[in-house]
């Protein structure tokens, strides 16, 4: 995902500046140690399941307030430093937005995401 053109074609819709007041956007980057143990990880291998994530976005863009929300990851092999989750919330305030996001975030890395560390 391109943040910046996602954002950008985000703002073209017509009803953008009706209702949206704030973006947030998350990006969940592999990281070189595992939480854990702080050992050293050489690759993050994914599985990702797409129909509970489409689920869930669908449940949490009935929350007042949220306009949109884009979820992008993919099942794969990743190394550290890789992008891995982009989450994007845009809505009218953040006292609608920031819960959102956040809760969000836990529950598709808790429920739809499955990861496996290879430690070197």
């Amino acid at each position: 995902m391109d943040i910046s053109k996602t954002i950008a074609e985000l703002k073209q819709r017509p009803d953008f500046t009706e209702n949206v007041g704030m973006i947030l956007v998350h990006n969940g980057v592999v990281r070189n140690w595992s939480r854990q143990d702080h050992s050293q990880v050489s690759s993050l291998q994914t599985e990702v399941d797409f129909q509970l994530i489409d689920l869930l976005r669908q449940e949490y863009l009935k929350k007042p307030g949220i306009y949109e929300i884009i979820i992008e990851t993919e099942s794969g092999t990743y190394q550290p430093g890789d992008d891995l989750l982009f989450i994007l919330v845009a809505g009218d305030l953040r006292e609608n937005i920031k819960p959102v996001l956040s809760e969000l975030l836990d529950r598709v890395k808790a429920e739809a995401i499955s990861k496996k560390e290879v430690t070197a």
